[in-house]
């Protein structure tokens, strides 16, 4: 049996047991903005990077595995652009708590601090004629203090938006800003009815995710949906 055969049978048994998604039970669901300033040195021939604009957004912030809060854990940062290329035209964005270095970039790293390093898509985009990375970079202010667990996030989002600057990079190239992120309000975010982010359906023209381990995350997500609806 290949590891996507297994993976989504496991994903199902955990999802019921949890009565909750098997990966990012428990999360803090916000609403923002994504703005676009466009690139004026050299173009990413990314139609949606290429031209200023300014969308509204739905981010979920989460801890990927469900470990009690006092522990390290994998944080997710899942980000929805509405109309983002045209109206009904949706994109998702997966970050996954990283470092961002050539290696450590596509690997998930457990941190205590939500606001203490970057997250990456882990996996590359095909952005215009180049794979290159995601990361979203927490700005400076943000990430001035430290101990911002998710339910700290609450109360760091009622003083001020937390922001983060979207970034790209091939293996041979340093991390460029294409775009940041304001979180501006929280939300309850039920397990029972979070948001479901598609990276692979959600993408557009010159800005999609290779098509390594997505076999692997499908299975994964079929089985979490399919336990959550018989918990």
């Amino acid at each position: 049996m290949t590891v996507s055969r297994l993976a989504r049978p496991l994903a199902g048994r955990v999802a019921r047991w949890r009565s909750a998604p098997a990966l990012h039970p428990h999360g803090v669901l916000c609403t923002g903005t994504l703005t676009v300033a466009g690139r004026t040195d050299a173009r990413w021939d990314v139609p949606w990077l290429d031209r200023p604009g300014t969308y509204p957004a739905t981010v979920r912030w989460s801890r990927a595995l469900g470990l009690p809060r006092r522990l390290p854990d994998g944080l997710g940062l899942a980000v929805r652009v509405e109309d983002a290329d045209g109206p009904g035209n949706t994109l998702d964005l997966l970050f996954t708590s990283s470092r961002s270095g050539r290696l450590g970039r596509h690997l998930p790293l457990l941190r205590p601090d939500a606001l203490k390093g970057p997250y990456s898509t882990l996996l590359s985009y095909r952005m215009g004629d180049r794979d290159r990375v995601l990361a979203a970079f927490p700005a400076s202010d943000a990430d001035a203090t430290s101990g911002h667990t998710l339910p700290t996030l609450w109360q760091e989002l009622a003083r001020r938006p937390v922001r983060f600057d979207l970034r790209a990079a091939a293996p041979d190239e340093p991390w460029t800003t294409f775009a940041s992120l304001s979180l501006e309000a929280a939300h309850t975010a039920p397990a029972t009815s979070t948001v479901s982010y598609d990276p692979y359906a959600h993408s557009l023209p010159g800005l999609r995710p290779t098509g390594r381990l997505r076999r692997l995350r499908d299975a994964a997500y079929a089985g979490s949906r399919h336990g959550r609806t018989t918990a």
